[in-house]
Parts: structure tokens; sequence; C-alpha cells
């Protein structure tokens, strides 16, 4: 406001006029506040809801949780939060609520894409956390949904809205490491075993039929609940979509490719024997056509780093390489290996590998969600898109259970004439759960 309106406004205040229809524009107005729910609260949704919760003109209407422990932790993340959230546990009736715009989801992965279709298809906007499907079928599900159901599906694959990331991908773009041609991503890990599970009874704090939804019924066991769901097929999709997603999606988005030609994989369980299903070590590959290649090598058990970082990439091109170290920083060297820009990181990459709210660099990305909705932006990751980088995450984890390189359909990624890879493109489901666009 001009500070003589400011000023002529205050005195008529003090004059005891009073001054009607006094408009509020632009990300404050009302009519642009964005009312959010989310699911999934036990831990990353929580710091999710928190982190929104903070942000201008937005509130969280809903928490939606199966297990009273999350719900907890879920409360306890927006105790200091203007309104106070109501719970409800299942999903179906959550979304048939009117009072909220945009649903965030960031249960476990085999709700991912089943929980954002529900949502885009009552009216709601969908920020679903990484990876958005189980199997490459429900990434094509969750197209054809935002498509049909013209609502707004981001993905949680946070480094498309850094902006140093954005500014280092017009920069390589613009050819100041010549042509790139290949990208390599890093993720490593000190995690320990799991143990061999003993099937128990449900404890009486989870709904464990809501818990497993989409998922073909399966025994209650005391090493599932909360994390280890990632290391089962049956429910989780490994590291290779819980981590690489990230960077993978960064070689992809810097090398400016699209669906892969050939796709290879080697690895396997090999620092524990226990119940732990998915590779712990992973060195996979992909090709598109004869001229780009993204390499990830993913070590759960081991976190010896690679260039110095526990995660992160390089894109090497014919005049020069460009590096990542995990946040949003980045280093530009020449082809003799000198440093010829750097651009230091906003964010903290913490011990587990996880980016800190402190740097405030997932705020760029949840900020971009609500512009778009509000309809002063678009997506930097539409599910469109963020689906092909994920589908190369699937595609790895289909050559490594089935022992065999893919050789795919550049068009769409589709695994050409090989029916036992292209079994495992999607997944059954329980009957009466299945995710229907």
């Amino acid at each position: 406001m001009h500070r003589r309106k400011f000023i002529k406004l205050s005195s008529a205040s003090a004059a005891g006029l009073t001054i009607l229809n006094f408009p509020v524009f632009g990300k404050m107005a009302p009519s642009n506040k964005v009312v959010l729910s989310v699911m999934g609260v036990n831990s990353r949704g929580s710091y999710l809801a928190e982190c929104f919760s903070k942000m201008p003109n937005v509130e969280i209407a809903y928490i939606c949780d199966v297990e009273d422990k999350a719900i907890q932790n879920g409360l306890n993340a927006l105790k200091n939060a203007p309104r106070k959230p109501t719970v409800v546990k299942d999903i179906r009736k959550l979304v048939q609520q009117k009072d909220f715009d945009a649903l965030v989801v960031a249960a476990p992965d085999h709700w991912h894409a089943p929980a954002a279709i529900l949502g885009v298809s009552n009216g709601k906007h969908v920020y679903v956390e990484k990876p958005c499907g189980h199997n490459p079928y429900e990434g094509e599900l969750l197209t054809k949904a935002e498509a049909k159901f013209g609502k707004l599906i981001q993905m949680g694959n946070q480094r498309r809205s850094m902006p140093t990331l954005i500014q280092a991908v017009q920069e390589v773009r613009g050819g100041i490491i010549g042509k790139p041609y290949l990208g390599k991503s890093w993720y490593t890990n000190n995690r320990k075993s799991i143990g061999i599970g003993k099937k128990i009874p449900v404890p009486s704090t989870l709904d464990f039929d809501l818990w497993q939804g989409p998922a073909p019924r399966r025994d209650y066991q005391d090493n599932l609940v909360h994390y280890n769901w990632h290391w089962f097929w049956h429910w989780g999709t490994s590291e290779t979509c819980n981590n690489a997603t990230h960077e993978v999606d960064c070689c992809r988005w810097f090398l400016d490719a699209e669906y892969p030609t050939k796709v290879t994989s080697a690895g396997g369980r090999y620092a524990f024997k226990d119940d732990w299903q998915t590779p712990d070590t992973q060195i996979a590959s992909f090709e598109f056509g004869n001229d780009k290649a993204i390499t990830w090598e993913g070590r759960s058990c081991n976190n010896f780093p690679v260039e110095g970082s526990g995660r992160g990439f390089v894109i090497y091109g014919d005049k020069g390489s460009l590096i990542n170290k995990g946040g949003s920083d980045y280093a530009i060297y020449d082809a003799s290996n000198k440093l010829i820009k750097e651009v230091k990181s906003t964010a903290v990459v913490e011990a587990g590998n996880t980016l800190s709210a402190s740097g405030n660099d997932d705020l760029f990305h949840l900020d971009n969600f609500l512009q778009s909705i509000r309809g002063a932006a678009k997506l930097n990751s539409p599910v469109s898109e963020a689906h092909k980088s994920v589908l190369l995450c699937h595609l790895a984890n289909i050559s490594q259970r089935t022992g065999r390189t893919l050789s795919c359909d550049a068009s769409n990624g589709h695994i050409l004439n090989d029916k036992d890879a292209m079994a495992l493109w999607r997944r059954t489901y329980e009957k009466g759960w299945e995710p229907v666009v």
C-alpha cells in the first residue's frame, strides 16, 4: 500500500469513519485461501502438513491416517496452526468432504496412485509424494486422471522447483558443458537389518485393512509398520523408487531425455539375510537411443560417499561437467576439470540424506503447487512429466527381478518382446479396491 493511501485510511479510521468494502488482493485474498487435507502423517506427511500450515493463506482442514500414533504425530505437527484439523481415518470418506481444495498424499507407496485418483475424481487437486505409483501402470493411470478430471497433480520431486537447479538446467541447455550425454546418480545409507518378522495379531491402534487398502490382503507381521514396508514388493518399491527418483529425475531433466530404449540392473540383497526382499545394492543403467544414458548406484547398507556425498548426480558433457551433491548446490567444470562456476546450496543434507526444512528448499515446490492452484503459476512437476522419471525406477526394478535386460518402446517406455517382464507392469488389486479412471 502506498504511504499516502495508508495515512488517509488511518486518519479516516481515527476520525470514527467506517470504511466498507476495502478489498484484499493477491495471495492473501480470502478467495485465494487454499484448504488442504493430508493423508499419511506418521513422518513425511506430518512434516508436509507443518510446512504447508506455515505458508500464507493456507489451512489444514483434515488429517487422515489409520494408526493412532501417526494421527497424534500429525496433530502435534499442527499444534501451533490457527486451525485444529479434523481426523478422518478412511480416505474414501475424506475425499467426499466439500470444504477443502487439495489432498496431500504421503501414505505408503501402494496407496499413492489410488489415493490421488480418489482425490482428483472427487474434485480435489493433489500433491503426491514420490513415487507417483506402485508400478508403471499406476503412473499411466494418474496421467489419464490428470487429463480427465482437469485437476492438478504435482509429485514431490522437490528439486524441480529449486531456483538454483532451474538455473543450472538453463545453463546446461545453453551449452555451458557442451553436449550433455551422461548422467550419473547415486544414493547411500546405512540401514540396519529388519530381521525375521513374526506373524502377530494386528495392534489395536492400527486399522490394517485400511492400511492395506488396494493391496491384496496379507497377514500382519511385526517388522512391517511403519517403515519397513518399503522393502517388501507387495507394498513397497525398493530404494530405487524411494530415493533414486530424485536424482534420476534430475539426470533426465538435465539431459532432456524422455523414455528409455534399454534398461539393465544388477544387484541384490547382500548385506543381511532377513525379510528384506528388494535390493540393498543396485546398479542400474538407462539408455536413450544412441546419444544419452543415465546410471544409478544405490547402496542402502553401506554409506561410503560418492564424489564426497551420500547422494547426488553428475552431468557429463563433451566440454565439461556439472555436479550436484544432494541439495540445491552445483559446480561446473570445464573439459580440463577446472572449476568455472560454483553455486552454494541453500539447504542442508542432514544425516539420513533427508532434505532439511531449515534450508527451506522444499518450500519452493510446495509454493509452486499452491500458486498453481491459485492460477498464478504452472506446475513444475505435473504427474504426466514426473511419471516418466518414476517409470525409469520401476523399469530398473523389473530388470532386477527378471534378471534380464529390457528393450523398451521409446514412445512410452513399454517393455518389448518380454511377457514375463511386462507382467510386472501392473499389480493385482484387492477386489473392490482397484483404482479406476
